[in-house]
């Protein structure tokens, strides 16, 4: 397919789409997202490569690009002023479990080794090996018309090769050796107790205020029976 079938993401683009991806497998129950909840996911410090401070403005303009394109979509709730959002990446794409997860990571932590992916995937979907992440890669890549990553040059001082995703087009390979720096090699380890409570908070407080809207939109309604 060509470019005009897959519209090319900005980077707020694919970090939206990237936390509707990862919220819809982590938390389910607080799904669709509300601005709120979605600008705190694109705006979390743990799981995130660049780390973001996005505000209402940047993510809703993106939203409504991506609505465009139909990446996205908004679901309303009758009755209800607020408005949620989810992504259509499942009747888009049509990739299978495995396939979702990678694309989920490489949109939320771009450029990445094999082991990297498999780490970083764990939470949402479990590879056995680097083995396998790789068996995946490429047959995700052999059912899609249009490529969804590609596997980047060695860059110098490094043993191994890193994939990304292509939905913001083809990469950079003077921006990606750039990127490369300790930043990097330290995200590879398991997260620290502090990363691992902050990455625990971003979500509670997610799932907080999602369930806030549903309760506003629950009191609205009853209110309006004695209108």
């Amino acid at each position: 397919m060509e470019n005009e079938t897959y519209p090319l993401l900005t980077a707020v683009d694919a970090r939206v789409l990237g936390c509707l991806l990862e919220k819809a497998a982590t938390t389910p129950d607080a799904y669709p997202l509300t601005l709120n909840s979605l600008l705190l996911a694109c705006n979390q410090k743990s799981n995130r490569h660049p780390v973001v401070e996005y505000d209402d403005a940047t993510v809703l303009e993106s939203i409504d690009d991506l609505r465009k394109t139909k990446f996205v979509f908004r679901v309303d709730v009758a009755g209800s002023r607020v408005a949620k959002y989810r992504h259509n990446i499942d009747e888009y794409l049509g990739l299978d479990k495995a396939g979702k997860v990678l694309l989920t990571v490489l949109l939320l932590r771009g450029a990445q080794t094999l082991g990297e992916l498999r780490t970083r995937c764990e939470r949402m979907h479990a590879f056995a090996t680097t083995d396998e992440v790789e068996a995946t890669l490429k047959e995700v890549a052999e059912d899609v018309d249009h490529p969804l990553w590609t596997k980047l040059p060695r860059s110098p001082g490094k043993k191994e090769e890193r994939y990304q995703h292509l939905l913001s087009g083809e990469p950079d390979p003077t921006l990606e050796t750039e990127s490369l720096g300790a930043a990097d090699d330290t995200v590879a380890s398991p997260l620290s107790s502090r990363d691992a409570r902050i990455q625990n908070l971003d979500t509670t407080v997610a799932t907080l205020q999602s369930e806030l809207d549903a309760l506003k939109v629950a009191f609205d309604e009853f209110r309006k029976q004695f209108q």
